[in-house]
């Protein structure tokens, strides 16, 4: 596979954009509780702005992953997921070793990423939580994605 960044047995963890399932990305992305309602066109677009990371299975995508980073200084992790029936096996693991090791990833000052629900998980690489959250500051509309008039 084309950008292929890892294998282990029949999993592949690859960069390449031509090989993503935006389809399949779209299903799973649009029903998360960090960006429900994502309109494909969005999805499509933060794509093509990010560094992205699809998980495969024989070629069939199981999961994915973008960075958003100037490759320099910065990376803020998005849209992490692995498809359900695969759980449990290691491969967000797996996958996240390959992220975190990819060379054009390297030497940043700061990650960020947020979570709900996987604190135990980016723990493994280094995250934690923020040591002056006074410090940080955020814009937010979380209804961006909603339909006006239907939501």
């Amino acid at each position: 596979m084309k950008g292929m960044l890892a294998q282990k047995e029949n999993f592949i963890v690859s960069t390449d954009k031509s090989s993503l399932d935006l389809q399949y990305i779209h299903e799973f992305i649009s029903h998360s509780y960090w960006a429900a309602g994502i309109p494909i066109e969005t999805l499509q677009k933060s794509i093509e702005g990010s560094m992205c990371f699809g998980l495969y299975d024989d070629g069939k995508q199981i999961g994915f992953a973008r960075v958003i980073t100037d490759k320099a200084t910065f990376g803020y992790l998005a849209d992490v997921f692995v498809d359900e029936r695969y759980r449990g096996k290691g491969l967000a693991i797996w996958m996240m070793s390959a992220i975190m090791s990819h060379p054009e990833l390297q030497g940043f000052r700061n990650w960020m990423l947020g979570t709900r629900d996987a604190h135990g998980l980016y723990r493994k690489f280094g995250f934690t939580q923020l040591d002056q959250p006074e410090r940080i500051m955020r814009k937010n509309d979380p209804d961006v994605y909603k339909v006006k008039g239907k939501g």
